[in-house]
């Protein structure tokens, strides 16, 4: 197939309209992006009560009233104006922008390619004025409120192509519809009324952040959501991010903002995957509503015509902070944790089964950081120096005392047990409070543990909450060892060379010492060619060149590496799987509340490695409706 000839001309200059309509191509995408650039503006203008009238998807109407300031009778052609605005005046303004627009192209764009008009009163005047059509159209006296009214009609009636590229009424309705929920979720103080073919869709009122969330993304996210709020020096981050167990198959219910804009941007988005990764099950999504205020001046938003992306001026700083703001709040996932993290638990609490002939004794793991760690439940499964407490005759397998007195008359169970006798409590039993997860009452199909609180029933997942013990103490027990050490490193006997680009020859030498840090020797030994001569001797059996491509990339991208910590835990996790206590295994009810407890005093305990959930709370009151109680 031939190409197309190209027709030559002279270099000309092209005029306003033609100009006005190539750069509405990249500013005025859609119906919906016109909806974004005028919800901008009337936040900027102040305002605190918005109306959006759509029509046909948007494509035949537009029009978003606000309450705003207003805009004086002789500044409305220069709202109509090409790279006109009143947001900025210098390049210090540009560095340091606060507002949601300030190209001054947005107007004059959607000039270009639909029938406009704004109608406009300021407070001190004593009527409204309107102009039509473009920064030549004549201003002219007009009615309404104060704040500013922009209707928008017939998008793209004299670029008839353009048109041919928007999807049907209920698509184009859709973007549009999801533009409004981004903006309103950011401001819940200003409320929102949104309107199609002339019914009305969604009203939200001024509300705080917490019912704007739960109108916007559902009850479901609003039963299941953790408070975020932390600051470190210039940067604060606050919101909801939701648990794992209510993930989603996809990342629709992920809504970030930075100073107020709602921005898709890779670094945040993957340090917000990073903290969630070993608690989020498959290929599943978390929802959340975070937004990060910063400095103007410590990033930048003049990327992208869409302004939906951004840039830091230290990325990696960032990176961290919100990696380890969203992680500590995802730590807080325990039964006794009501909002605020658990102590960690120490190295010194894991240590291998001393009883040779205890049910619960573990076989000794090898790990690859050069500890013998056989994790077990606690002896004891009330807390250190209580009256409940007293030291244990037989490590785990045997009861404390107290333990033993209080199930005394409870036997073992087996694998044909059939009921499970009563359970005496003495009158001086320690408060339900104090024990959020309760107590033991049997073992169902060698799988889960039945178990009493003052709420209800509480169903345990027994290997799936053990597994999820251990590889928290085994990660605190690696943690603990390295601190404070240098990274151990296992060199190659036979360096390991790879092809690679430009970017990566550049990356492994501008950044040794952050490779170092982490436990890398990668060098160039040609303009193409990067070898590998040394490792973490944690990861000393992975494929030295797909790791050295992993980290590399990355550095560059992250400014850190978080591919040691994620193959760390792989591997701590595939351990963890391995040691904790197999499905058909019996347990006595003493070795079910201790696991109990050490659930109740673990960091993340409330799911599985894969985030799975490890247990569940059935209420009284949905236990009376299964039997028709009451009613």
């Amino acid at each position: 197939m031939n190409a197309p000839v190209p027709t030559h001309r002279p270099i000309q200059q092209l005029n306003d309209q033609l100009i006005s309509q190539i750069a509405a191509g990249e500013v005025v995408e859609r119906p919906s992006a016109v909806v974004k650039e005028l919800l901008e503006n009337a936040l900027d203008a102040g305002a605190t009560q918005i109306t959006i009238r759509l029509e046909e998807g948007g494509v035949k109407r537009i029009a978003i009233t606000d309450n705003g300031r207003g805009i004086a009778p002789d500044q409305l052609p220069l709202a109509l104006a090409r790279h006109a605005t009143s947001k900025i005046a210098s390049l210090t303004d540009l560095e340091n922008v606060s507002t949601l627009g300030f190209r001054g192209e947005a107007l004059a764009s959607i000039a270009s390619v639909a029938a406009v008009s704004i109608t406009s009163r300021t407070s001190d005047a004593p009527h409204a004025w309107e102009i039509i059509g473009s920064h030549q159209g004549t201003v002219s006296p007009s009615s309404g409120p104060c704040g500013t009214t922009i209707d928008v009609q017939d998008l793209y009636f004299n670029t008839p192509a353009r048109r041919k590229f928007l999807k049907s009424e209920q698509t184009e309705y859709g973007h549009c519809a999801e533009v409004v929920r981004r903006i309103a979720l950011a401001r819940p103080d200003v409320s929102f009324s949104l309107t199609h073919n002339g019914r009305t869709i969604d009203h939200w009122k001024e509300s705080e952040m917490a019912r704007r969330s739960a109108q916007i993304l559902g009850s479901d996210f609003a039963e299941a959501r953790l408070a975020i709020d932390e600051a470190a020096g210039p940067l604060r981050l606050y919101g909801y991010a939701g648990l794992p167990t209510a993930s989603k198959a996809r990342a629709d219910g992920q809504f970030f903002y930075v100073n107020g804009r709602f921005v898709r941007d890779k670094l945040l988005v993957h340090a917000v995957r990073a903290a969630y990764q070993d608690v989020l099950h498959g290929d599943r999504f978390p929802s959340y509503v975070l937004a990060l205020d910063l400095d103007p001046a410590l990033v930048d938003v003049n990327v992208h015509p869409s302004k939906i992306e951004v840039r830091f001026r230290d990325s990696r700083a960032v990176h961290q902070f919100v990696f380890h703001a969203v992680q500590r709040a995802l730590a807080a996932t325990s039964a006794t944790a009501h909002g605020s993290v658990p102590a960690p638990i120490t190295a010194a609490e894991i240590t291998p089964s001393s009883s040779s002939g205890s049910d619960w004794r573990r076989p000794h793991e090898q790990t690859s950081f050069g500890a013998q760690l056989a994790p077990t439940f606690s002896p004891s499964p009330f807390p250190p120096g209580s009256r409940w407490d007293a030291p244990a005759t037989n490590g785990v397998a045997q009861s404390t005392a107290a333990y033993g007195a209080l199930f005394a008359s409870e036997p073992r169970p087996t694998a044909s047990s059939a009921s499970v006798a009563p359970m005496p409590v003495p009158s001086s039993a320690p408060s339900n409070d104090d024990f959020p997860l309760g107590f033991a009452l049997a073992q169902l199909h060698g799988i889960y543990i039945l178990a009493q609180n003052t709420k209800g029933l509480v169903l345990v997942d027994m290997h799936a909450a053990h597994e999820r013990i251990l590889y928290e103490q085994l990660k605190n027990a690696l943690d603990a060892q390295v601190e404070g050490s240098d990274m151990q490193v296992q060199s190659l006997l036979i360096p390991v060379t790879f092809f690679a680009d430009a970017i990566e020859v550049a990356t492994a030498t501008d950044h040794q010492e952050t490779l170092q840090a982490l436990g890398f020797d990668i060098a160039a030994i040609s303009p193409t060619t990067l070898a590998v001569r040394a490792v973490p001797t944690l990861l000393k059996n992975a494929d030295a060149q797909t790791l050295a491509r992993d980290v590399l990339r990355d550095v560059r991208e992250f400014g850190g590496s978080r591919v040691l910590i994620e193959r760390r835990n792989e591997l701590l996790g595939t351990l963890a799987c391995h040691t904790a206590v197999r499905a058909n295994r019996i347990l006595s009810t003493q070795e079910m509340n201790a696991l109990l407890r050490q659930m109740e005093q673990t960091e993340r305990a409330d799911q599985c490695n894969h985030g799975r959930p490890t247990w569940v709370q059935l209420d009284i009151s949905a236990l009376d409706k299964l039997f028709l109680r009451g009613q």
